[in-house]
């Protein structure tokens, strides 16, 4: 039996689960209509289909390797290994939310709306949190042998 949870109509996975990373003390419904802001702000600036850029955000601001410290011999190495899929998309979020808290001097909607933009072309905190990501795994590629001793 799988594990059905409910999803209001006009909502997707992702969405929901964005809601719930928001979310502070519990207060989903504020964490709801901020989100809901931020889609009719991207409404307002033209854009036809806010929720692919929503979705579109997330995909480009997922990392595909990170750097793991492993300790081996008594030094501690960054060891690069891929992240799975599900802590892909809890990392993104995660970067997100970081990113817009980060900013100061507008409403968290505004800042939501500009990062989903800035994060759908490739470019803002978000996506350069990514990069940085995986600079630092490409600079410790030479340690990638020493992956198979991690033991998660």
């Amino acid at each position: 039996m799988t594990k059905t949870k409910y999803i209001p109509e006009g909502s997707t996975k992702w969405q929901e689960k964005f809601i719930n990373c928001m979310m502070l003390r519990g207060k989903k419904s504020i964490s709801r209509s901020i989100f809901g802001n931020a889609m009719k702000i991207m409404r307002d600036q033209g854009i036809k289909h806010p929720e692919e850029v929503f979705e579109k955000a997330i995909r480009n601001v997922m990392p595909n390797m990170e750097v793991r410290a492993r300790r081996v011999g008594g030094s501690v190495y960054q060891i690069p290994v891929e992240v799975k899929p599900k802590r892909q998309l809890a990392l993104s979020m995660r970067w997100i939310i970081g990113a817009c808290r980060g900013k100061k001097g507008k409403a968290m909607a505004e800042k939501l709306a500009a990062e989903f933009l800035e994060a759908s072309k490739e470019t803002g905190n978000a996506f350069k949190k990514r990069e940085d990501v995986h600079r630092m795994a490409a600079a410790n590629k030479a340690f990638a042998h020493l992956a198979r001793y991690s033991k998660g």
